[in-house]
Formats: structure tokens, C-alpha cells, sequence
């Protein structure tokens, strides 16, 4: 009898341990919540860095501004440390606005188009030739050299409509931004134009980065907007001898200096292990750079101001980041990744904001165990009133990929995704379309999980 009455007595108080953390735990993640939606600085913080720094193209003038912004703002929240971190970065300069236009043999049609990053120029008087459209390298391969020579290819193999997941789309239709020119030279085609990478039929040029192989023909490589596709499309069917026209001015210039920009608190009891929470400061020379990634820098700034207003003290040291060249190169996750490793630094969790500000949904865990992940899960109870139903294996980030042969955890926030490539690398990605209320949830959804897995590591 004496041997059950102190099982139930431990199991009581293990289970009112329990409930006691839960109930803490639960009393500060509403503090995080309460404190972004009352007074957060995320919004305003991201019209400045939007509306005053604007694109930031890595190497830039704005590149230059941007890592001043950050610095500068970061040094203002008293943390313990706010840091350089040296990176040489690429520079591609778009020059002139690029031309484009659809010639059916009856008319001219102007059409939106940008250069791809990373491409090269076309000739100063521009380039002139017939189009093949393909949908796939398979397709064009098997065209051959002798239809492809001269010619001028139109990959126009649009995101998949029946994805529910629009990362997933967009990963599927990528290869012939990031490949299309390389597959096209190799069948000696003079330029290379794509169907932007957007989830919706508009007037909005998409760019993106693409790189050239070895030992293949550098040829210039544009995107048309998802409307100008379509009707160059529908023309050719009309028209098979249609040309097309387009003319940029772009080059790459030798690299350039810039910074990581990190600030830090250190950890009260484990300050020799690390959490980053980070995004990427540079963005595409089109647009402000809103979703992508300003969100994720101010909701990754919002996170340290959460805990340093709130008298929470971290455990662990957490790290804020600031991400240079994730855009064109990511030589600010792999410098930052180096340093780690040069450093002796124990990294155990990494989270990256870098799919927009939208509505938060959850969050993606990548090089978590079996346990680890469950463990996460069981904070659902904790985090579905804010709508965060979402724990799943997937996720981190270009920035923080470098770390996970460090056996750092990799963590992607994920907002709702459903507009995000309305915007992505274009020049409507603007401070206009971010809504205030879901940046400040993503902030303080963001500082949650931290503070879980903060407390969950001993």
C-alpha cells in the first residue's frame, strides 16, 4: 500500500510540474504575442529599410546602406554584442532598363522582360531571332542542334495551379531559370527566355538567379512576365516564323565587400551554445525587397527585442543574423557557417524566416531526431491558438543550410504561401503589401519557438 501511495504522489507531482510549465510556458508566449501586436517595431522598421534603403542588391550602394541600417539599429537594442562579419560578395549590375518586343511579321509588340541574374548582355544593338518554345530539357534535347542553332528558346513551363504548396511549384519549374540558358547553348540557340516563376498571370517580370557551367557559350537569358508568355505563346501557334527581339545591358563585376551583421544575448546558463534566428538582408535591384526578405530581417530583430523587453533571459545564447548574398550566391550563410567551424562554435538550433510576411502557419524542421520532433509537436497544444498547426519535418533556409553539417537543427518559419510568388523577385514586391498584423504574429510566433526550444535543451 505504501509503495502505491508514492507512485501516485510522484506521478501527481510530475504531472503538476507539468501543468506548471505548460502554464508558464503558455503565460509567455501570450507575453510575446501581446507585446508585438501592442507595440511591435517590425512594421515600421521594415517602411524604413523598404522605402529608405530600398533594393539591396548584393555589392551595391544599397547592399552598403543596408548592412549600415542594421548595424545601426541592432547596436540601439542594447544587446550583449553586436558584430561584422566580413563576406566577399558577387556584383551583377542590371544597367539600362532592358527591351522586348513580339514580331509576328504584322506588328511589334512591346512586352515586359528583365534580365536573369547573373546573365550576360546582349550584343548593344540587341539580339534577333526565331523562337522555339519548350516546355522541358527532354523536349529540347530532342529538337536537336540543327532546329535549335540561331534561334532564340522560350522555356515556358508555367508553376503547377494544383500544388497546394507553392514552394513545391515553384521548385519543380526552377531548372529552366537556373539551367535554361546552359541546356540552350549547348545546342548552340544566341539567348534564352523564360516564363517568369510566378503563381499568377500578370504584367510583372519575375528574375532570379542563374548560373553559367563551364565549358558552355555564355548567351543572354531573360524572363517574361506570365502575360507576355501567354501571347508570345499563343502567337507562335499562329505564327511559327514569329521572331523575337531583346536587348540588356547587364555584367558582372569583380566581387565586392560587404557584412553579415549579427547581434547577440548571451545565454545564462549554456552561453557557449547557439540559436540563430536570421534572414537575408539582401534582395533582387527590382523592388524594395518586402517578403523577400525584409520580413524575415525585421521579424528576426523583433525576436531579440521581444526577449530583452520582456526580461527574458535566454539559456542558450541566441544570435540574430543578418544574411548577406542569399539572393545571388550565398556566400553570407557559407562565410558565417566557416566561422563557426573556425571558431569551435556549437550551433543547436538555426531558424530562418524567408517565405514572406504573411499569416503564420507552423514551421519546417530539417537534421531533427525522431524524438526531437516529437517532442517539437507536443507544443502544438501550445502555439494552435495562434494558428501554428503546422510541425512537420521540411523547412530551414538557404542562409542557415551551410550549418547543418555542424548537426545544427534547421528550422524554416512558413507563412501562408499562397501569394508569395505574386511577388518573389519582382518589382511589386513593395512595403504596400505586407500586412502589419500577420508581420507582428510571425515575430512573436518566431520568438515562441525559440523560447520553447530554448527551454526544452539542458
Amino acid at each position: 500500500m505504501k509503495k502505491q501511495t508514492t507512485f501516485i504522489t510522484s506521478l501527481i507531482l510530475s504531472l503538476s510540474l507539468s501543468s506548471f510549465a505548460q502554464d508558464n510556458d503558455s503565460t509567455v508566449i501570450r507575453k510575446f504575442f501581446n507585446e508585438s501586436l501592442s507595440n511591435g517595431k517590425s512594421y515600421e522598421w521594415l517602411r524604413d529599410l523598404t522605402t529608405n534603403v530600398g533594393p539591396r542588391l548584393s555589392g551595391s550602394e544599397g547592399a552598403k546602406k543596408a548592412v549600415q541600417w542594421g548595424k545601426t539599429l541592432l547596436e540601439s537594442g542594447g544587446y550583449d554584442r553586436v558584430f561584422l562579419q566580413d563576406v566577399m560578395v558577387p556584383h551583377w549590375v542590371r544597367g539600362a532598363k532592358e527591351e522586348g518586343y513580339i514580331l509576328d511579321g504584322k506588328q511589334k509588340i512591346k512586352v515586359p522582360l528583365v534580365a536573369l541574374g547573373g546573365s550576360v548582355a546582349t550584343p548593344k544593338k540587341g539580339i534577333t531571332a526565331e523562337v522555339i518554345e519548350v516546355k522541358t530539357f527532354q523536349e529540347l534535347r530532342a529538337l536537336g542542334k540543327e532546329k535549335c542553332e540561331g534561334k532564340i528558346i522560350f522555356f515556358n513551363r508555367p508553376m503547377d495551379p494544383t500544388k497546394i504548396n507553392t514552394f513545391e511549384a515553384y521548385g519543380q519549374a526552377g531548372d529552366q531559370r537556373r539551367s535554361g540558358a546552359n541546356e540552350a547553348a549547348k545546342l548552340g540557340a544566341i539567348g534564352v527566355i523564360i516564363r517568369s516563376l510566378s503563381s499568377t498571370e500578370n504584367d510583372f517580370p519575375h528574375t532570379g538567379s542563374m548560373v553559367y557551367a563551364t565549358g558552355v557559350p555564355l548567351i543572354p537569358a531573360a524572363a517574361l512576365s506570365t502575360n507576355a508568355a501567354t501571347l508570345l505563346s499563343k502567337t507562335l501557334k499562329e505564327n511559327p516564323n514569329t521572331k523575337f527581339y531583346f536587348k540588356q545591358s547587364c555584367e558582372t563585376l569583380p566581387d565586392a565587400p560587404s557584412h553579415n551583421v549579427v547581434a547577440e544575448i548571451k545565454g545564462t546558463e549554456h552561453p557557449e551554445e547557439i540559436i540563430v534566428v536570421g534572414g537575408h538582408l539582401d534582395s533582387w535591384d527590382l523592388a524594395q525587397g518586402a517578403h523577400d526578405d525584409g520580413t524575415g530581417i525585421v521579424q528576426s530583430m523583433e525576436v531579440a527585442r521581444l526577449f530583452k523587453n520582456l526580461g527574458i533571459k535566454p539559456k542558450h545564447t541566441i544570435r540574430i543574423v543578418l544574411f548577406m548574398n542569399e539572393e545571388n550566391g550565398n556566400r553570407g550563410g557559407v562565410k558565417y557557417a566557416e566561422l563557426a567551424k573556425q571558431n569551435n562554435e556549437k550551433h543547436i538550433f538555426a531558424l530562418e524566416s524567408d517565405n514572406g510576411g504573411f499569416t503564420p502557419r507552423g514551421f519546417g524542421m530539417q537534421g531533427a531526431s525522431a524524438d526531437l520532433l516529437a517532442k517539437v509537436q507536443s507544443y502544438r497544444t501550445l502555439l494552435a491558438p495562434y494558428g501554428l498547426h503546422e510541425i512537420e519535418r521540411g523547412g530551414g533556409g538557404v542562409d542557415i543550410g551551410p550549418l547543418a553539417p555542424q548537426g545544427t537543427v534547421l528550422i524554416g518559419f512558413k507563412p501562408d504561401a499562397q501569394r508569395y510568388f505574386e511577388y518573389h523577385h519582382a518589382s511589386n514586391d513593395t512595403f504596400d503589401t505586407v500586412n502589419q498584423r500577420e508581420l507582428e504574429m510571425g515575430a512573436a510566433s518566431m520568438a515562441s519557438l525559440i523560447y520553447l526550444l530554448d527551454n526544452l535543451t539542458n
